[in-house]
């Protein structure tokens, strides 16, 4: 039996619908737990980018914990921003880390959150590092769920001692 192109453009476009919802229903399903609360998204979001080469970064769980229009922002040792989108972190960079979250303070106003985290970079998950930095994420909760918006880091040197700042302050 032959079908027109109607048809085919129809079956094409259902099969599609399909295949993607299916697929996006197992990720949600896979990452529901992540997107919950304020908290459970950024111990999701210090999760996915720690690892060795045995536990590689896990973009799809990345991408589910960020907005679309999501805004990563860099400051560098002058205080000089670079943003990007997150694409951008998904250059393979050939480095095995974890970044362990040594405080954070979380200020929320109905559907909106701002979070403040320090972080340390460790290349063993059980050994102290020097080499730490302070994240300001901006959230919102839309559709029952929490997404990252933008985050913006800035890593401690001698001219901004901000980990130091932030872990003195109470």
């Amino acid at each position: 039996m032959k079908t027109n192109r109607y048809e085919q453009n129809n079956f094409y476009s259902n099969w599609h619908n399909f295949s993607c919802n299916s697929v996006f229903g197992q990720i949600t399903q896979e990452y529901a737990e992540d997107v919950n609360s304020v908290d459970a998204v950024i111990n999701a979001y210090y999760d996915v980018v720690s690892g060795s080469s045995s536990e590689p970064w896990e973009f799809e769980r990345d991408k589910f914990i960020h907005s679309k229009i999501a805004l990563i922002t860099r400051l560098d040792e002058n205080g000089r921003a670079e943003s990007h989108r997150l694409e951008a972190e998904y250059i393979p960079m050939g480095l095995y880390f974890y970044e362990k979250e040594l405080k954070r303070i979380v200020i929320k106003y109905g559907n909106i959150a701002q979070v403040w985290s320090a972080f340390e970079i460790r290349t063993d998950p059980n050994t102290e590092s020097p080499i730490r930095g302070v994240n300001s994420i901006q959230l919102h909760h839309e559709n029952g769920r929490w997404w990252i918006d933008s985050w913006t880091c800035e890593m401690e040197s001698e001219k901004s001692p901000v980990v130091t700042e932030f872990l003195s302050n109470e």
